[in-house]
């Protein structure tokens, strides 16, 4: 099976996007762990459908590099934005599009004829436990210890926040030296999150910048997590790292840098860049 896609990331975020207005791929997981693979196939984080929506615009399906389904990517959603705009599906410049997390709002920004960047409302951050989910005696779980095994002998600080994907953020010292790899699949795993969670390692470099390497769930280390520099945003003002609600936030990750601000209707606004790296056609098997 032929499939025609165009690859683009937003500060290094890569999805493999294939515009399914005209009708769903069959089988979109298997499709995604299948191009994702890096060296071998077209490599991504993931797979993201750009399909027709009866409640807004476009409707968003995005999947992980491990099969799964995931509800909402920041950067991808961005990505959606340019590819709707520039490939003249549509002429707005306000956009609205359907995810599993509801209908987002993205405005883009154009510069001859093309989309540049663009800004998501992100909606509100969700802290309630039972909602993120997580699963605790606590009705949110801020700045606590999560304890790796009953022993309680290895623990780790961290804020769960939900911003369409579970997330726990966790401040660190030196992100750049952080054993995310050993830690990063073990907290992704843990038994209190029962869909799994993403893993932020946030390093405070001043009262307006913050810098974060992401243990996304289902692709491991990602180069950006749009949801993650959200939750990223709203941990460190509730915690007065850096930050102040209302006014925007630098959040540098490996791809590049997002701006997040927590806003005072207590949403959260993310912007940031959305390019197209190129386009093909990939020959998926049948089996």
């Amino acid at each position: 099976m032929k499939i025609e896609f165009t690859k683009m990331h937003g500060a290094g975020n890569d999805y493999v996007y294939v515009d399914c207005t005209q009708g769903e791929l069959s089988e979109p997981g298997k499709i995604s762990e299948y191009i994702s693979r890096r060296h071998f196939s077209v490599g991504a984080d993931g797979l993201i459908m750009i399909c027709k929506s009866d409640i807004a615009d476009f409707k968003m399906r995005m999947f992980n590099a491990d099969a799964s389904e995931g509800k909402m990517c920041g950067n991808g959603i961005r990505c959606v934005a340019k590819y709707v705009f520039d490939h003249k599906l549509t002429d707005k410049t306000t956009i609205t599009i359907e995810t599993l997390s509801g209908i987002k709002t993205i405005e883009v920004t154009v510069k001859e004829g093309k989309v540049v960047s663009a800004k998501v409302d992100m909606g509100e951050p969700i802290f309630k436990c039972a909602d993120i989910p997580m699963i605790s005696d606590h009705f949110m779980f801020v700045d606590q210890g999560l304890a790796m095994d009953k022993t309680q002998n290895e623990v780790y600080n961290g804020t769960a926040i939900s911003m369409g994907n579970p997330h726990y953020v966790m401040f660190v010292d030196d992100v750049d030296n952080y054993p995310i790899e050993e830690l990063g699949p073990r907290i992704e795993h843990h038994q209190l999150f029962p869909e799994g969670v993403n893993v932020e390692f946030v390093q405070v470099i001043d009262k307006n910048t913050v810098k974060f390497r992401v243990w996304e769930r289902g692709s491991g280390e990602t180069m950006a997590c749009g949801t993650g520099a959200c939750a990223v945003c709203v941990a460190a003002n509730m915690l007065s790292r850096a930050g102040k609600q209302g006014e925007p936030l630098t959040v540098i990750c490996k791809g590049g840098t997002l701006t997040v601000t927590y806003g005072n209707d207590g949403h959260v606004y993310m912007e940031g860049p959305a390019e197209e790296a190129f386009t093909g056609k990939v020959d998926v098997p049948e089996k």
